[in-house]
């Protein structure tokens, strides 16, 4: 269960959203949706790297904790990616008048999303657990070596209603210190919820 102090963190963050965060031109408030389609979408990428690193540690112990923690923060991580493309589609829709554009952000996000959903149609299918953990390491492996094109580099080489991403491509980062702040705070709030229910069960440190 989340604990107190997370969530009176929690609670100061959203407060310093919409207390502290400037509007910006061209977007006003809505600029507000970034401070948690962003961090949603960097943690859903860390938690599909983990499950890689899980997966792979996995296939070298052959620790049925490892698949445990893996398929977790796989899960996870299919949650949070959930949760930016449900965030993007709003502001999709408040700034371009639709939830879906077929932007090239949205095309990869949904890929993604399909290439995780399989990786839980493949855990389902399989009964026998060594195999299933071993089938899933190997697809989270091969899973996550999809990520970085599909978020980082496919998304560039194409015009895109998308904003500027946070890092422009000549390295520089174009945005109010105040705004930068929060969003750092908004990452940490995240990234801790994310591995404060990743280890809620003890269960998974050993089996």
């Amino acid at each position: 269960m989340i604990n107190l102090s997370l969530i009176v963190f929690t609670a100061a963050t959203i407060w310093g959203v919409f207390y502290f965060v400037p509007p910006a031109e061209g977007l006003g408030g809505l600029v507000r949706i970034a401070f948690f389609h962003i961090p949603v979408a960097w943690v859903s990428v860390l938690a599909f790297f983990l499950s890689a690193w899980w997966a792979f540690r996995y296939l070298q112990t052959s620790r049925l904790s490892y698949d445990s923690i893996s398929s977790r923060s796989a899960a996870m991580g299919f949650v949070f990616c959930l949760c930016a493309t449900i965030s993007g589609a709003v502001f999709a829709k408040l700034t371009w008048g639709a939830y879906w554009n077929w932007d090239p952000r949205q095309i990869t996000i949904f890929i993604l999303l399909f290439i995780y959903g399989a990786y839980f149609a493949l855990r389902s299918s399989i009964v026998d657990r060594a195999v299933k953990a071993k089938l899933s390491a190997i697809y989270s492996l091969f899973s996550c070596a999809a990520v970085p094109f599909l978020v980082f580099v496919i998304p560039r080489y194409y015009f895109s209603l998308h904003p500027e991403p946070l890092l422009n491509k000549n390295g520089s980062i174009q945005m109010d210190s105040v705004m930068i702040l929060v969003l750092l705070i908004c990452l940490c709030n995240i990234t801790c919820i994310f591995f404060r229910v990743l280890y809620r069960r003890k269960d998974m440190i050993d089996e």
